[in-house]
């Protein structure tokens, strides 16, 4: 009788928040209960595209990039309703999108951090103003080629996206120290 070989890698980023970060966080941020600790919950890539209504070409070839980008297969957002002045209509493609949680989530912000921001023309870290109320952090990146997943040379149309690291804190200044712990580049 053969058994399934099971994957029991734990991504870096997780043990480092769990080695690292959880007893940083009771120690300088003073909680008690390790459950109260922020937590990464989730990771969602957003890619609005615009010529998505009238090319269905456009949207196959950034389902195939956020695809080998995320590791996992995107979903296509549609036009909730009708807008004249821009020619859309109810129901029409007009972005994709992915939700990366646990290993997936770690493993790919690792690859963020690590392997694409560098990657970024001029970059100088993120801005820290781009947090919301509820503790939920976005950004934007303008080129989809500076993650090494996607080949230069197949990329069609230069696409950017938007990416939002939610998280289990309502508190701004702790959802920060959570990313700058886990090693999230922010200006100085």
């Amino acid at each position: 009788m053969k058994t399934a070989s099971v994957n029991h890698n734990t991504p870096r980023l997780l043990k480092r928040y769990r080695q690292e970060v959880v007893p940083r966080m009771k120690k300088d941020l003073g909680y008690t209960n390790v459950m109260a600790i922020p937590r990464l919950e989730k990771i969602v890539l957003n890619m609005g595209i615009k010529e998505g209504s009238s090319d269905i070409k456009a949207i196959d070839n950034a389902l195939e990039e956020l695809a080998m980008i995320a590791g996992q297969r995107p979903v296509i957002t549609r036009a909730k309703k009708s807008i004249a002045a821009f020619k859309l209509r109810e129901g029409m493609p007009v972005g994709i999108k992915v939700t990366l949680r646990k290993s997936h989530m770690y493993e790919f912000l690792d690859r963020l951090i690590n392997i694409a921001m560098p990657r970024i023309r001029d970059f100088r870290g993120f801005s820290d103003k781009s947090f919301d109320d509820q503790g939920n952090y976005s950004i934007g990146i303008q080129e989809q080629i500076i993650f090494p997943e996607v080949e230069f040379d197949k990329v069609k149309k230069v696409q950017g996206m938007d990416i939002t690291f939610v998280t289990s804190s309502t508190n701004k200044e702790h959802c920060k120290k959570l990313l700058e712990w886990l090693g999230f580049p922010f200006k100085k």
